[in-house]
């Protein structure tokens, strides 16, 4: 029998492609992309995996709040808990959510669970059992380093896995380099000019963050957001034009739903 040539084999893969955009969780997400769009950062649904890469480690407190404030707005009656996943080495140097720093930031700490792993072999193990859980609201899995094992085919079986249990899986990478992934959307997240105190202007006030959208594509097309952190989450400021750099849609990106969820700083 003659192997098959190269454009079945292509054929072949577009038909596997089509087969998981299909899985529940994408298929919501893009019904629902058409939402109008008023500036405020998106509220997504579940079943997604985000990347959030930050340049260093000193900016793990802003990659943790990006994502822990996404999947505070996942929590349901259905879904109560969120998962919290690193290497024991890794919590052990640099350390791991603290309770009454969630209670202020509005998560109850009774509602995440925190595992810490002995290798990379168990974390991606463990990653995959918590999104099996149908209870599980999302995984924040911090990830320092660049590991042989989370290959793209390691991300490819996170990918499925998300959106066949509708679980939002949070990867908090650190560093410039960006390996290949199948994860729905990537972020990139830098340190802004804090705002003012309100009784002294020569104090710095709540912390800012710009939030650029690198790989995936959401209604209305729009990449980047300067976010001011409060006791509920994080407001949407707006943006100098000076600031503003042209979006560039990644072909074939996932399309992810809006909604108005977030308060509006002045």
């Amino acid at each position: 029998m003659q192997a098959p040539n190269h454009q079945e084999r292509l054929t072949a893969l577009r038909d596997v492609i089509a087969d998981i955009e299909r899985k529940p969780a994408l298929l919501e997400a893009a019904r629902r992309s058409d939402l109008n769009d008023k500036g405020d950062f998106p509220v997504l649904p579940g079943g997604l995996v985000q990347e959030i890469f930050a340049d260093d480690l000193r900016m793990g407190g802003a990659s943790l709040g990006f994502a822990l404030t996404q999947a505070k707005g996942l929590l349901t009656p259905k879904r109560p808990v969120v998962f919290y996943l690193c290497l024991a080495e890794d919590g052990q140097r640099q350390g791991m959510p603290y309770g009454p720093g969630l209670s202020w930031f509005g998560l109850d700490p009774a509602r995440l669970v925190i595992i810490q792993a002995g290798d990379m072999t168990e974390l991606l193990w463990a990653a995959e059992e918590v999104m099996a859980c149908r209870a599980v609201a999302a995984l924040v899995a911090e990830i320092r380093g660049e590991p042989k094992l989370l290959n793209f085919t390691a991300s490819r079986r996170l990918s499925l896995r998300s959106a066949s249990s509708h679980v939002s899986l949070f990867l908090l990478r650190y560093g410039h380099g960006r390996a290949s992934s199948a994860g729905h959307l990537r972020w990139h997240v830098q340190p802004q000019r804090s705002g003012r105190l309100a009784h002294d202007d020569r104090a710095p006030g709540a912390s800012r963050w710009h939030v650029q959208l690198e790989k995936g594509r959401i209604a209305g097309n729009r990449t980047q957001w300067v976010l001011e952190w409060t006791k509920n989450g994080f407001a949407t400021l707006s943006q100098p034009a000076s600031e503003r750099r042209p979006a560039s849609p990644v072909p074939g990106s996932l399309s992810a739903v809006l909604g108005h969820g977030l308060s509006q700083a002045g």
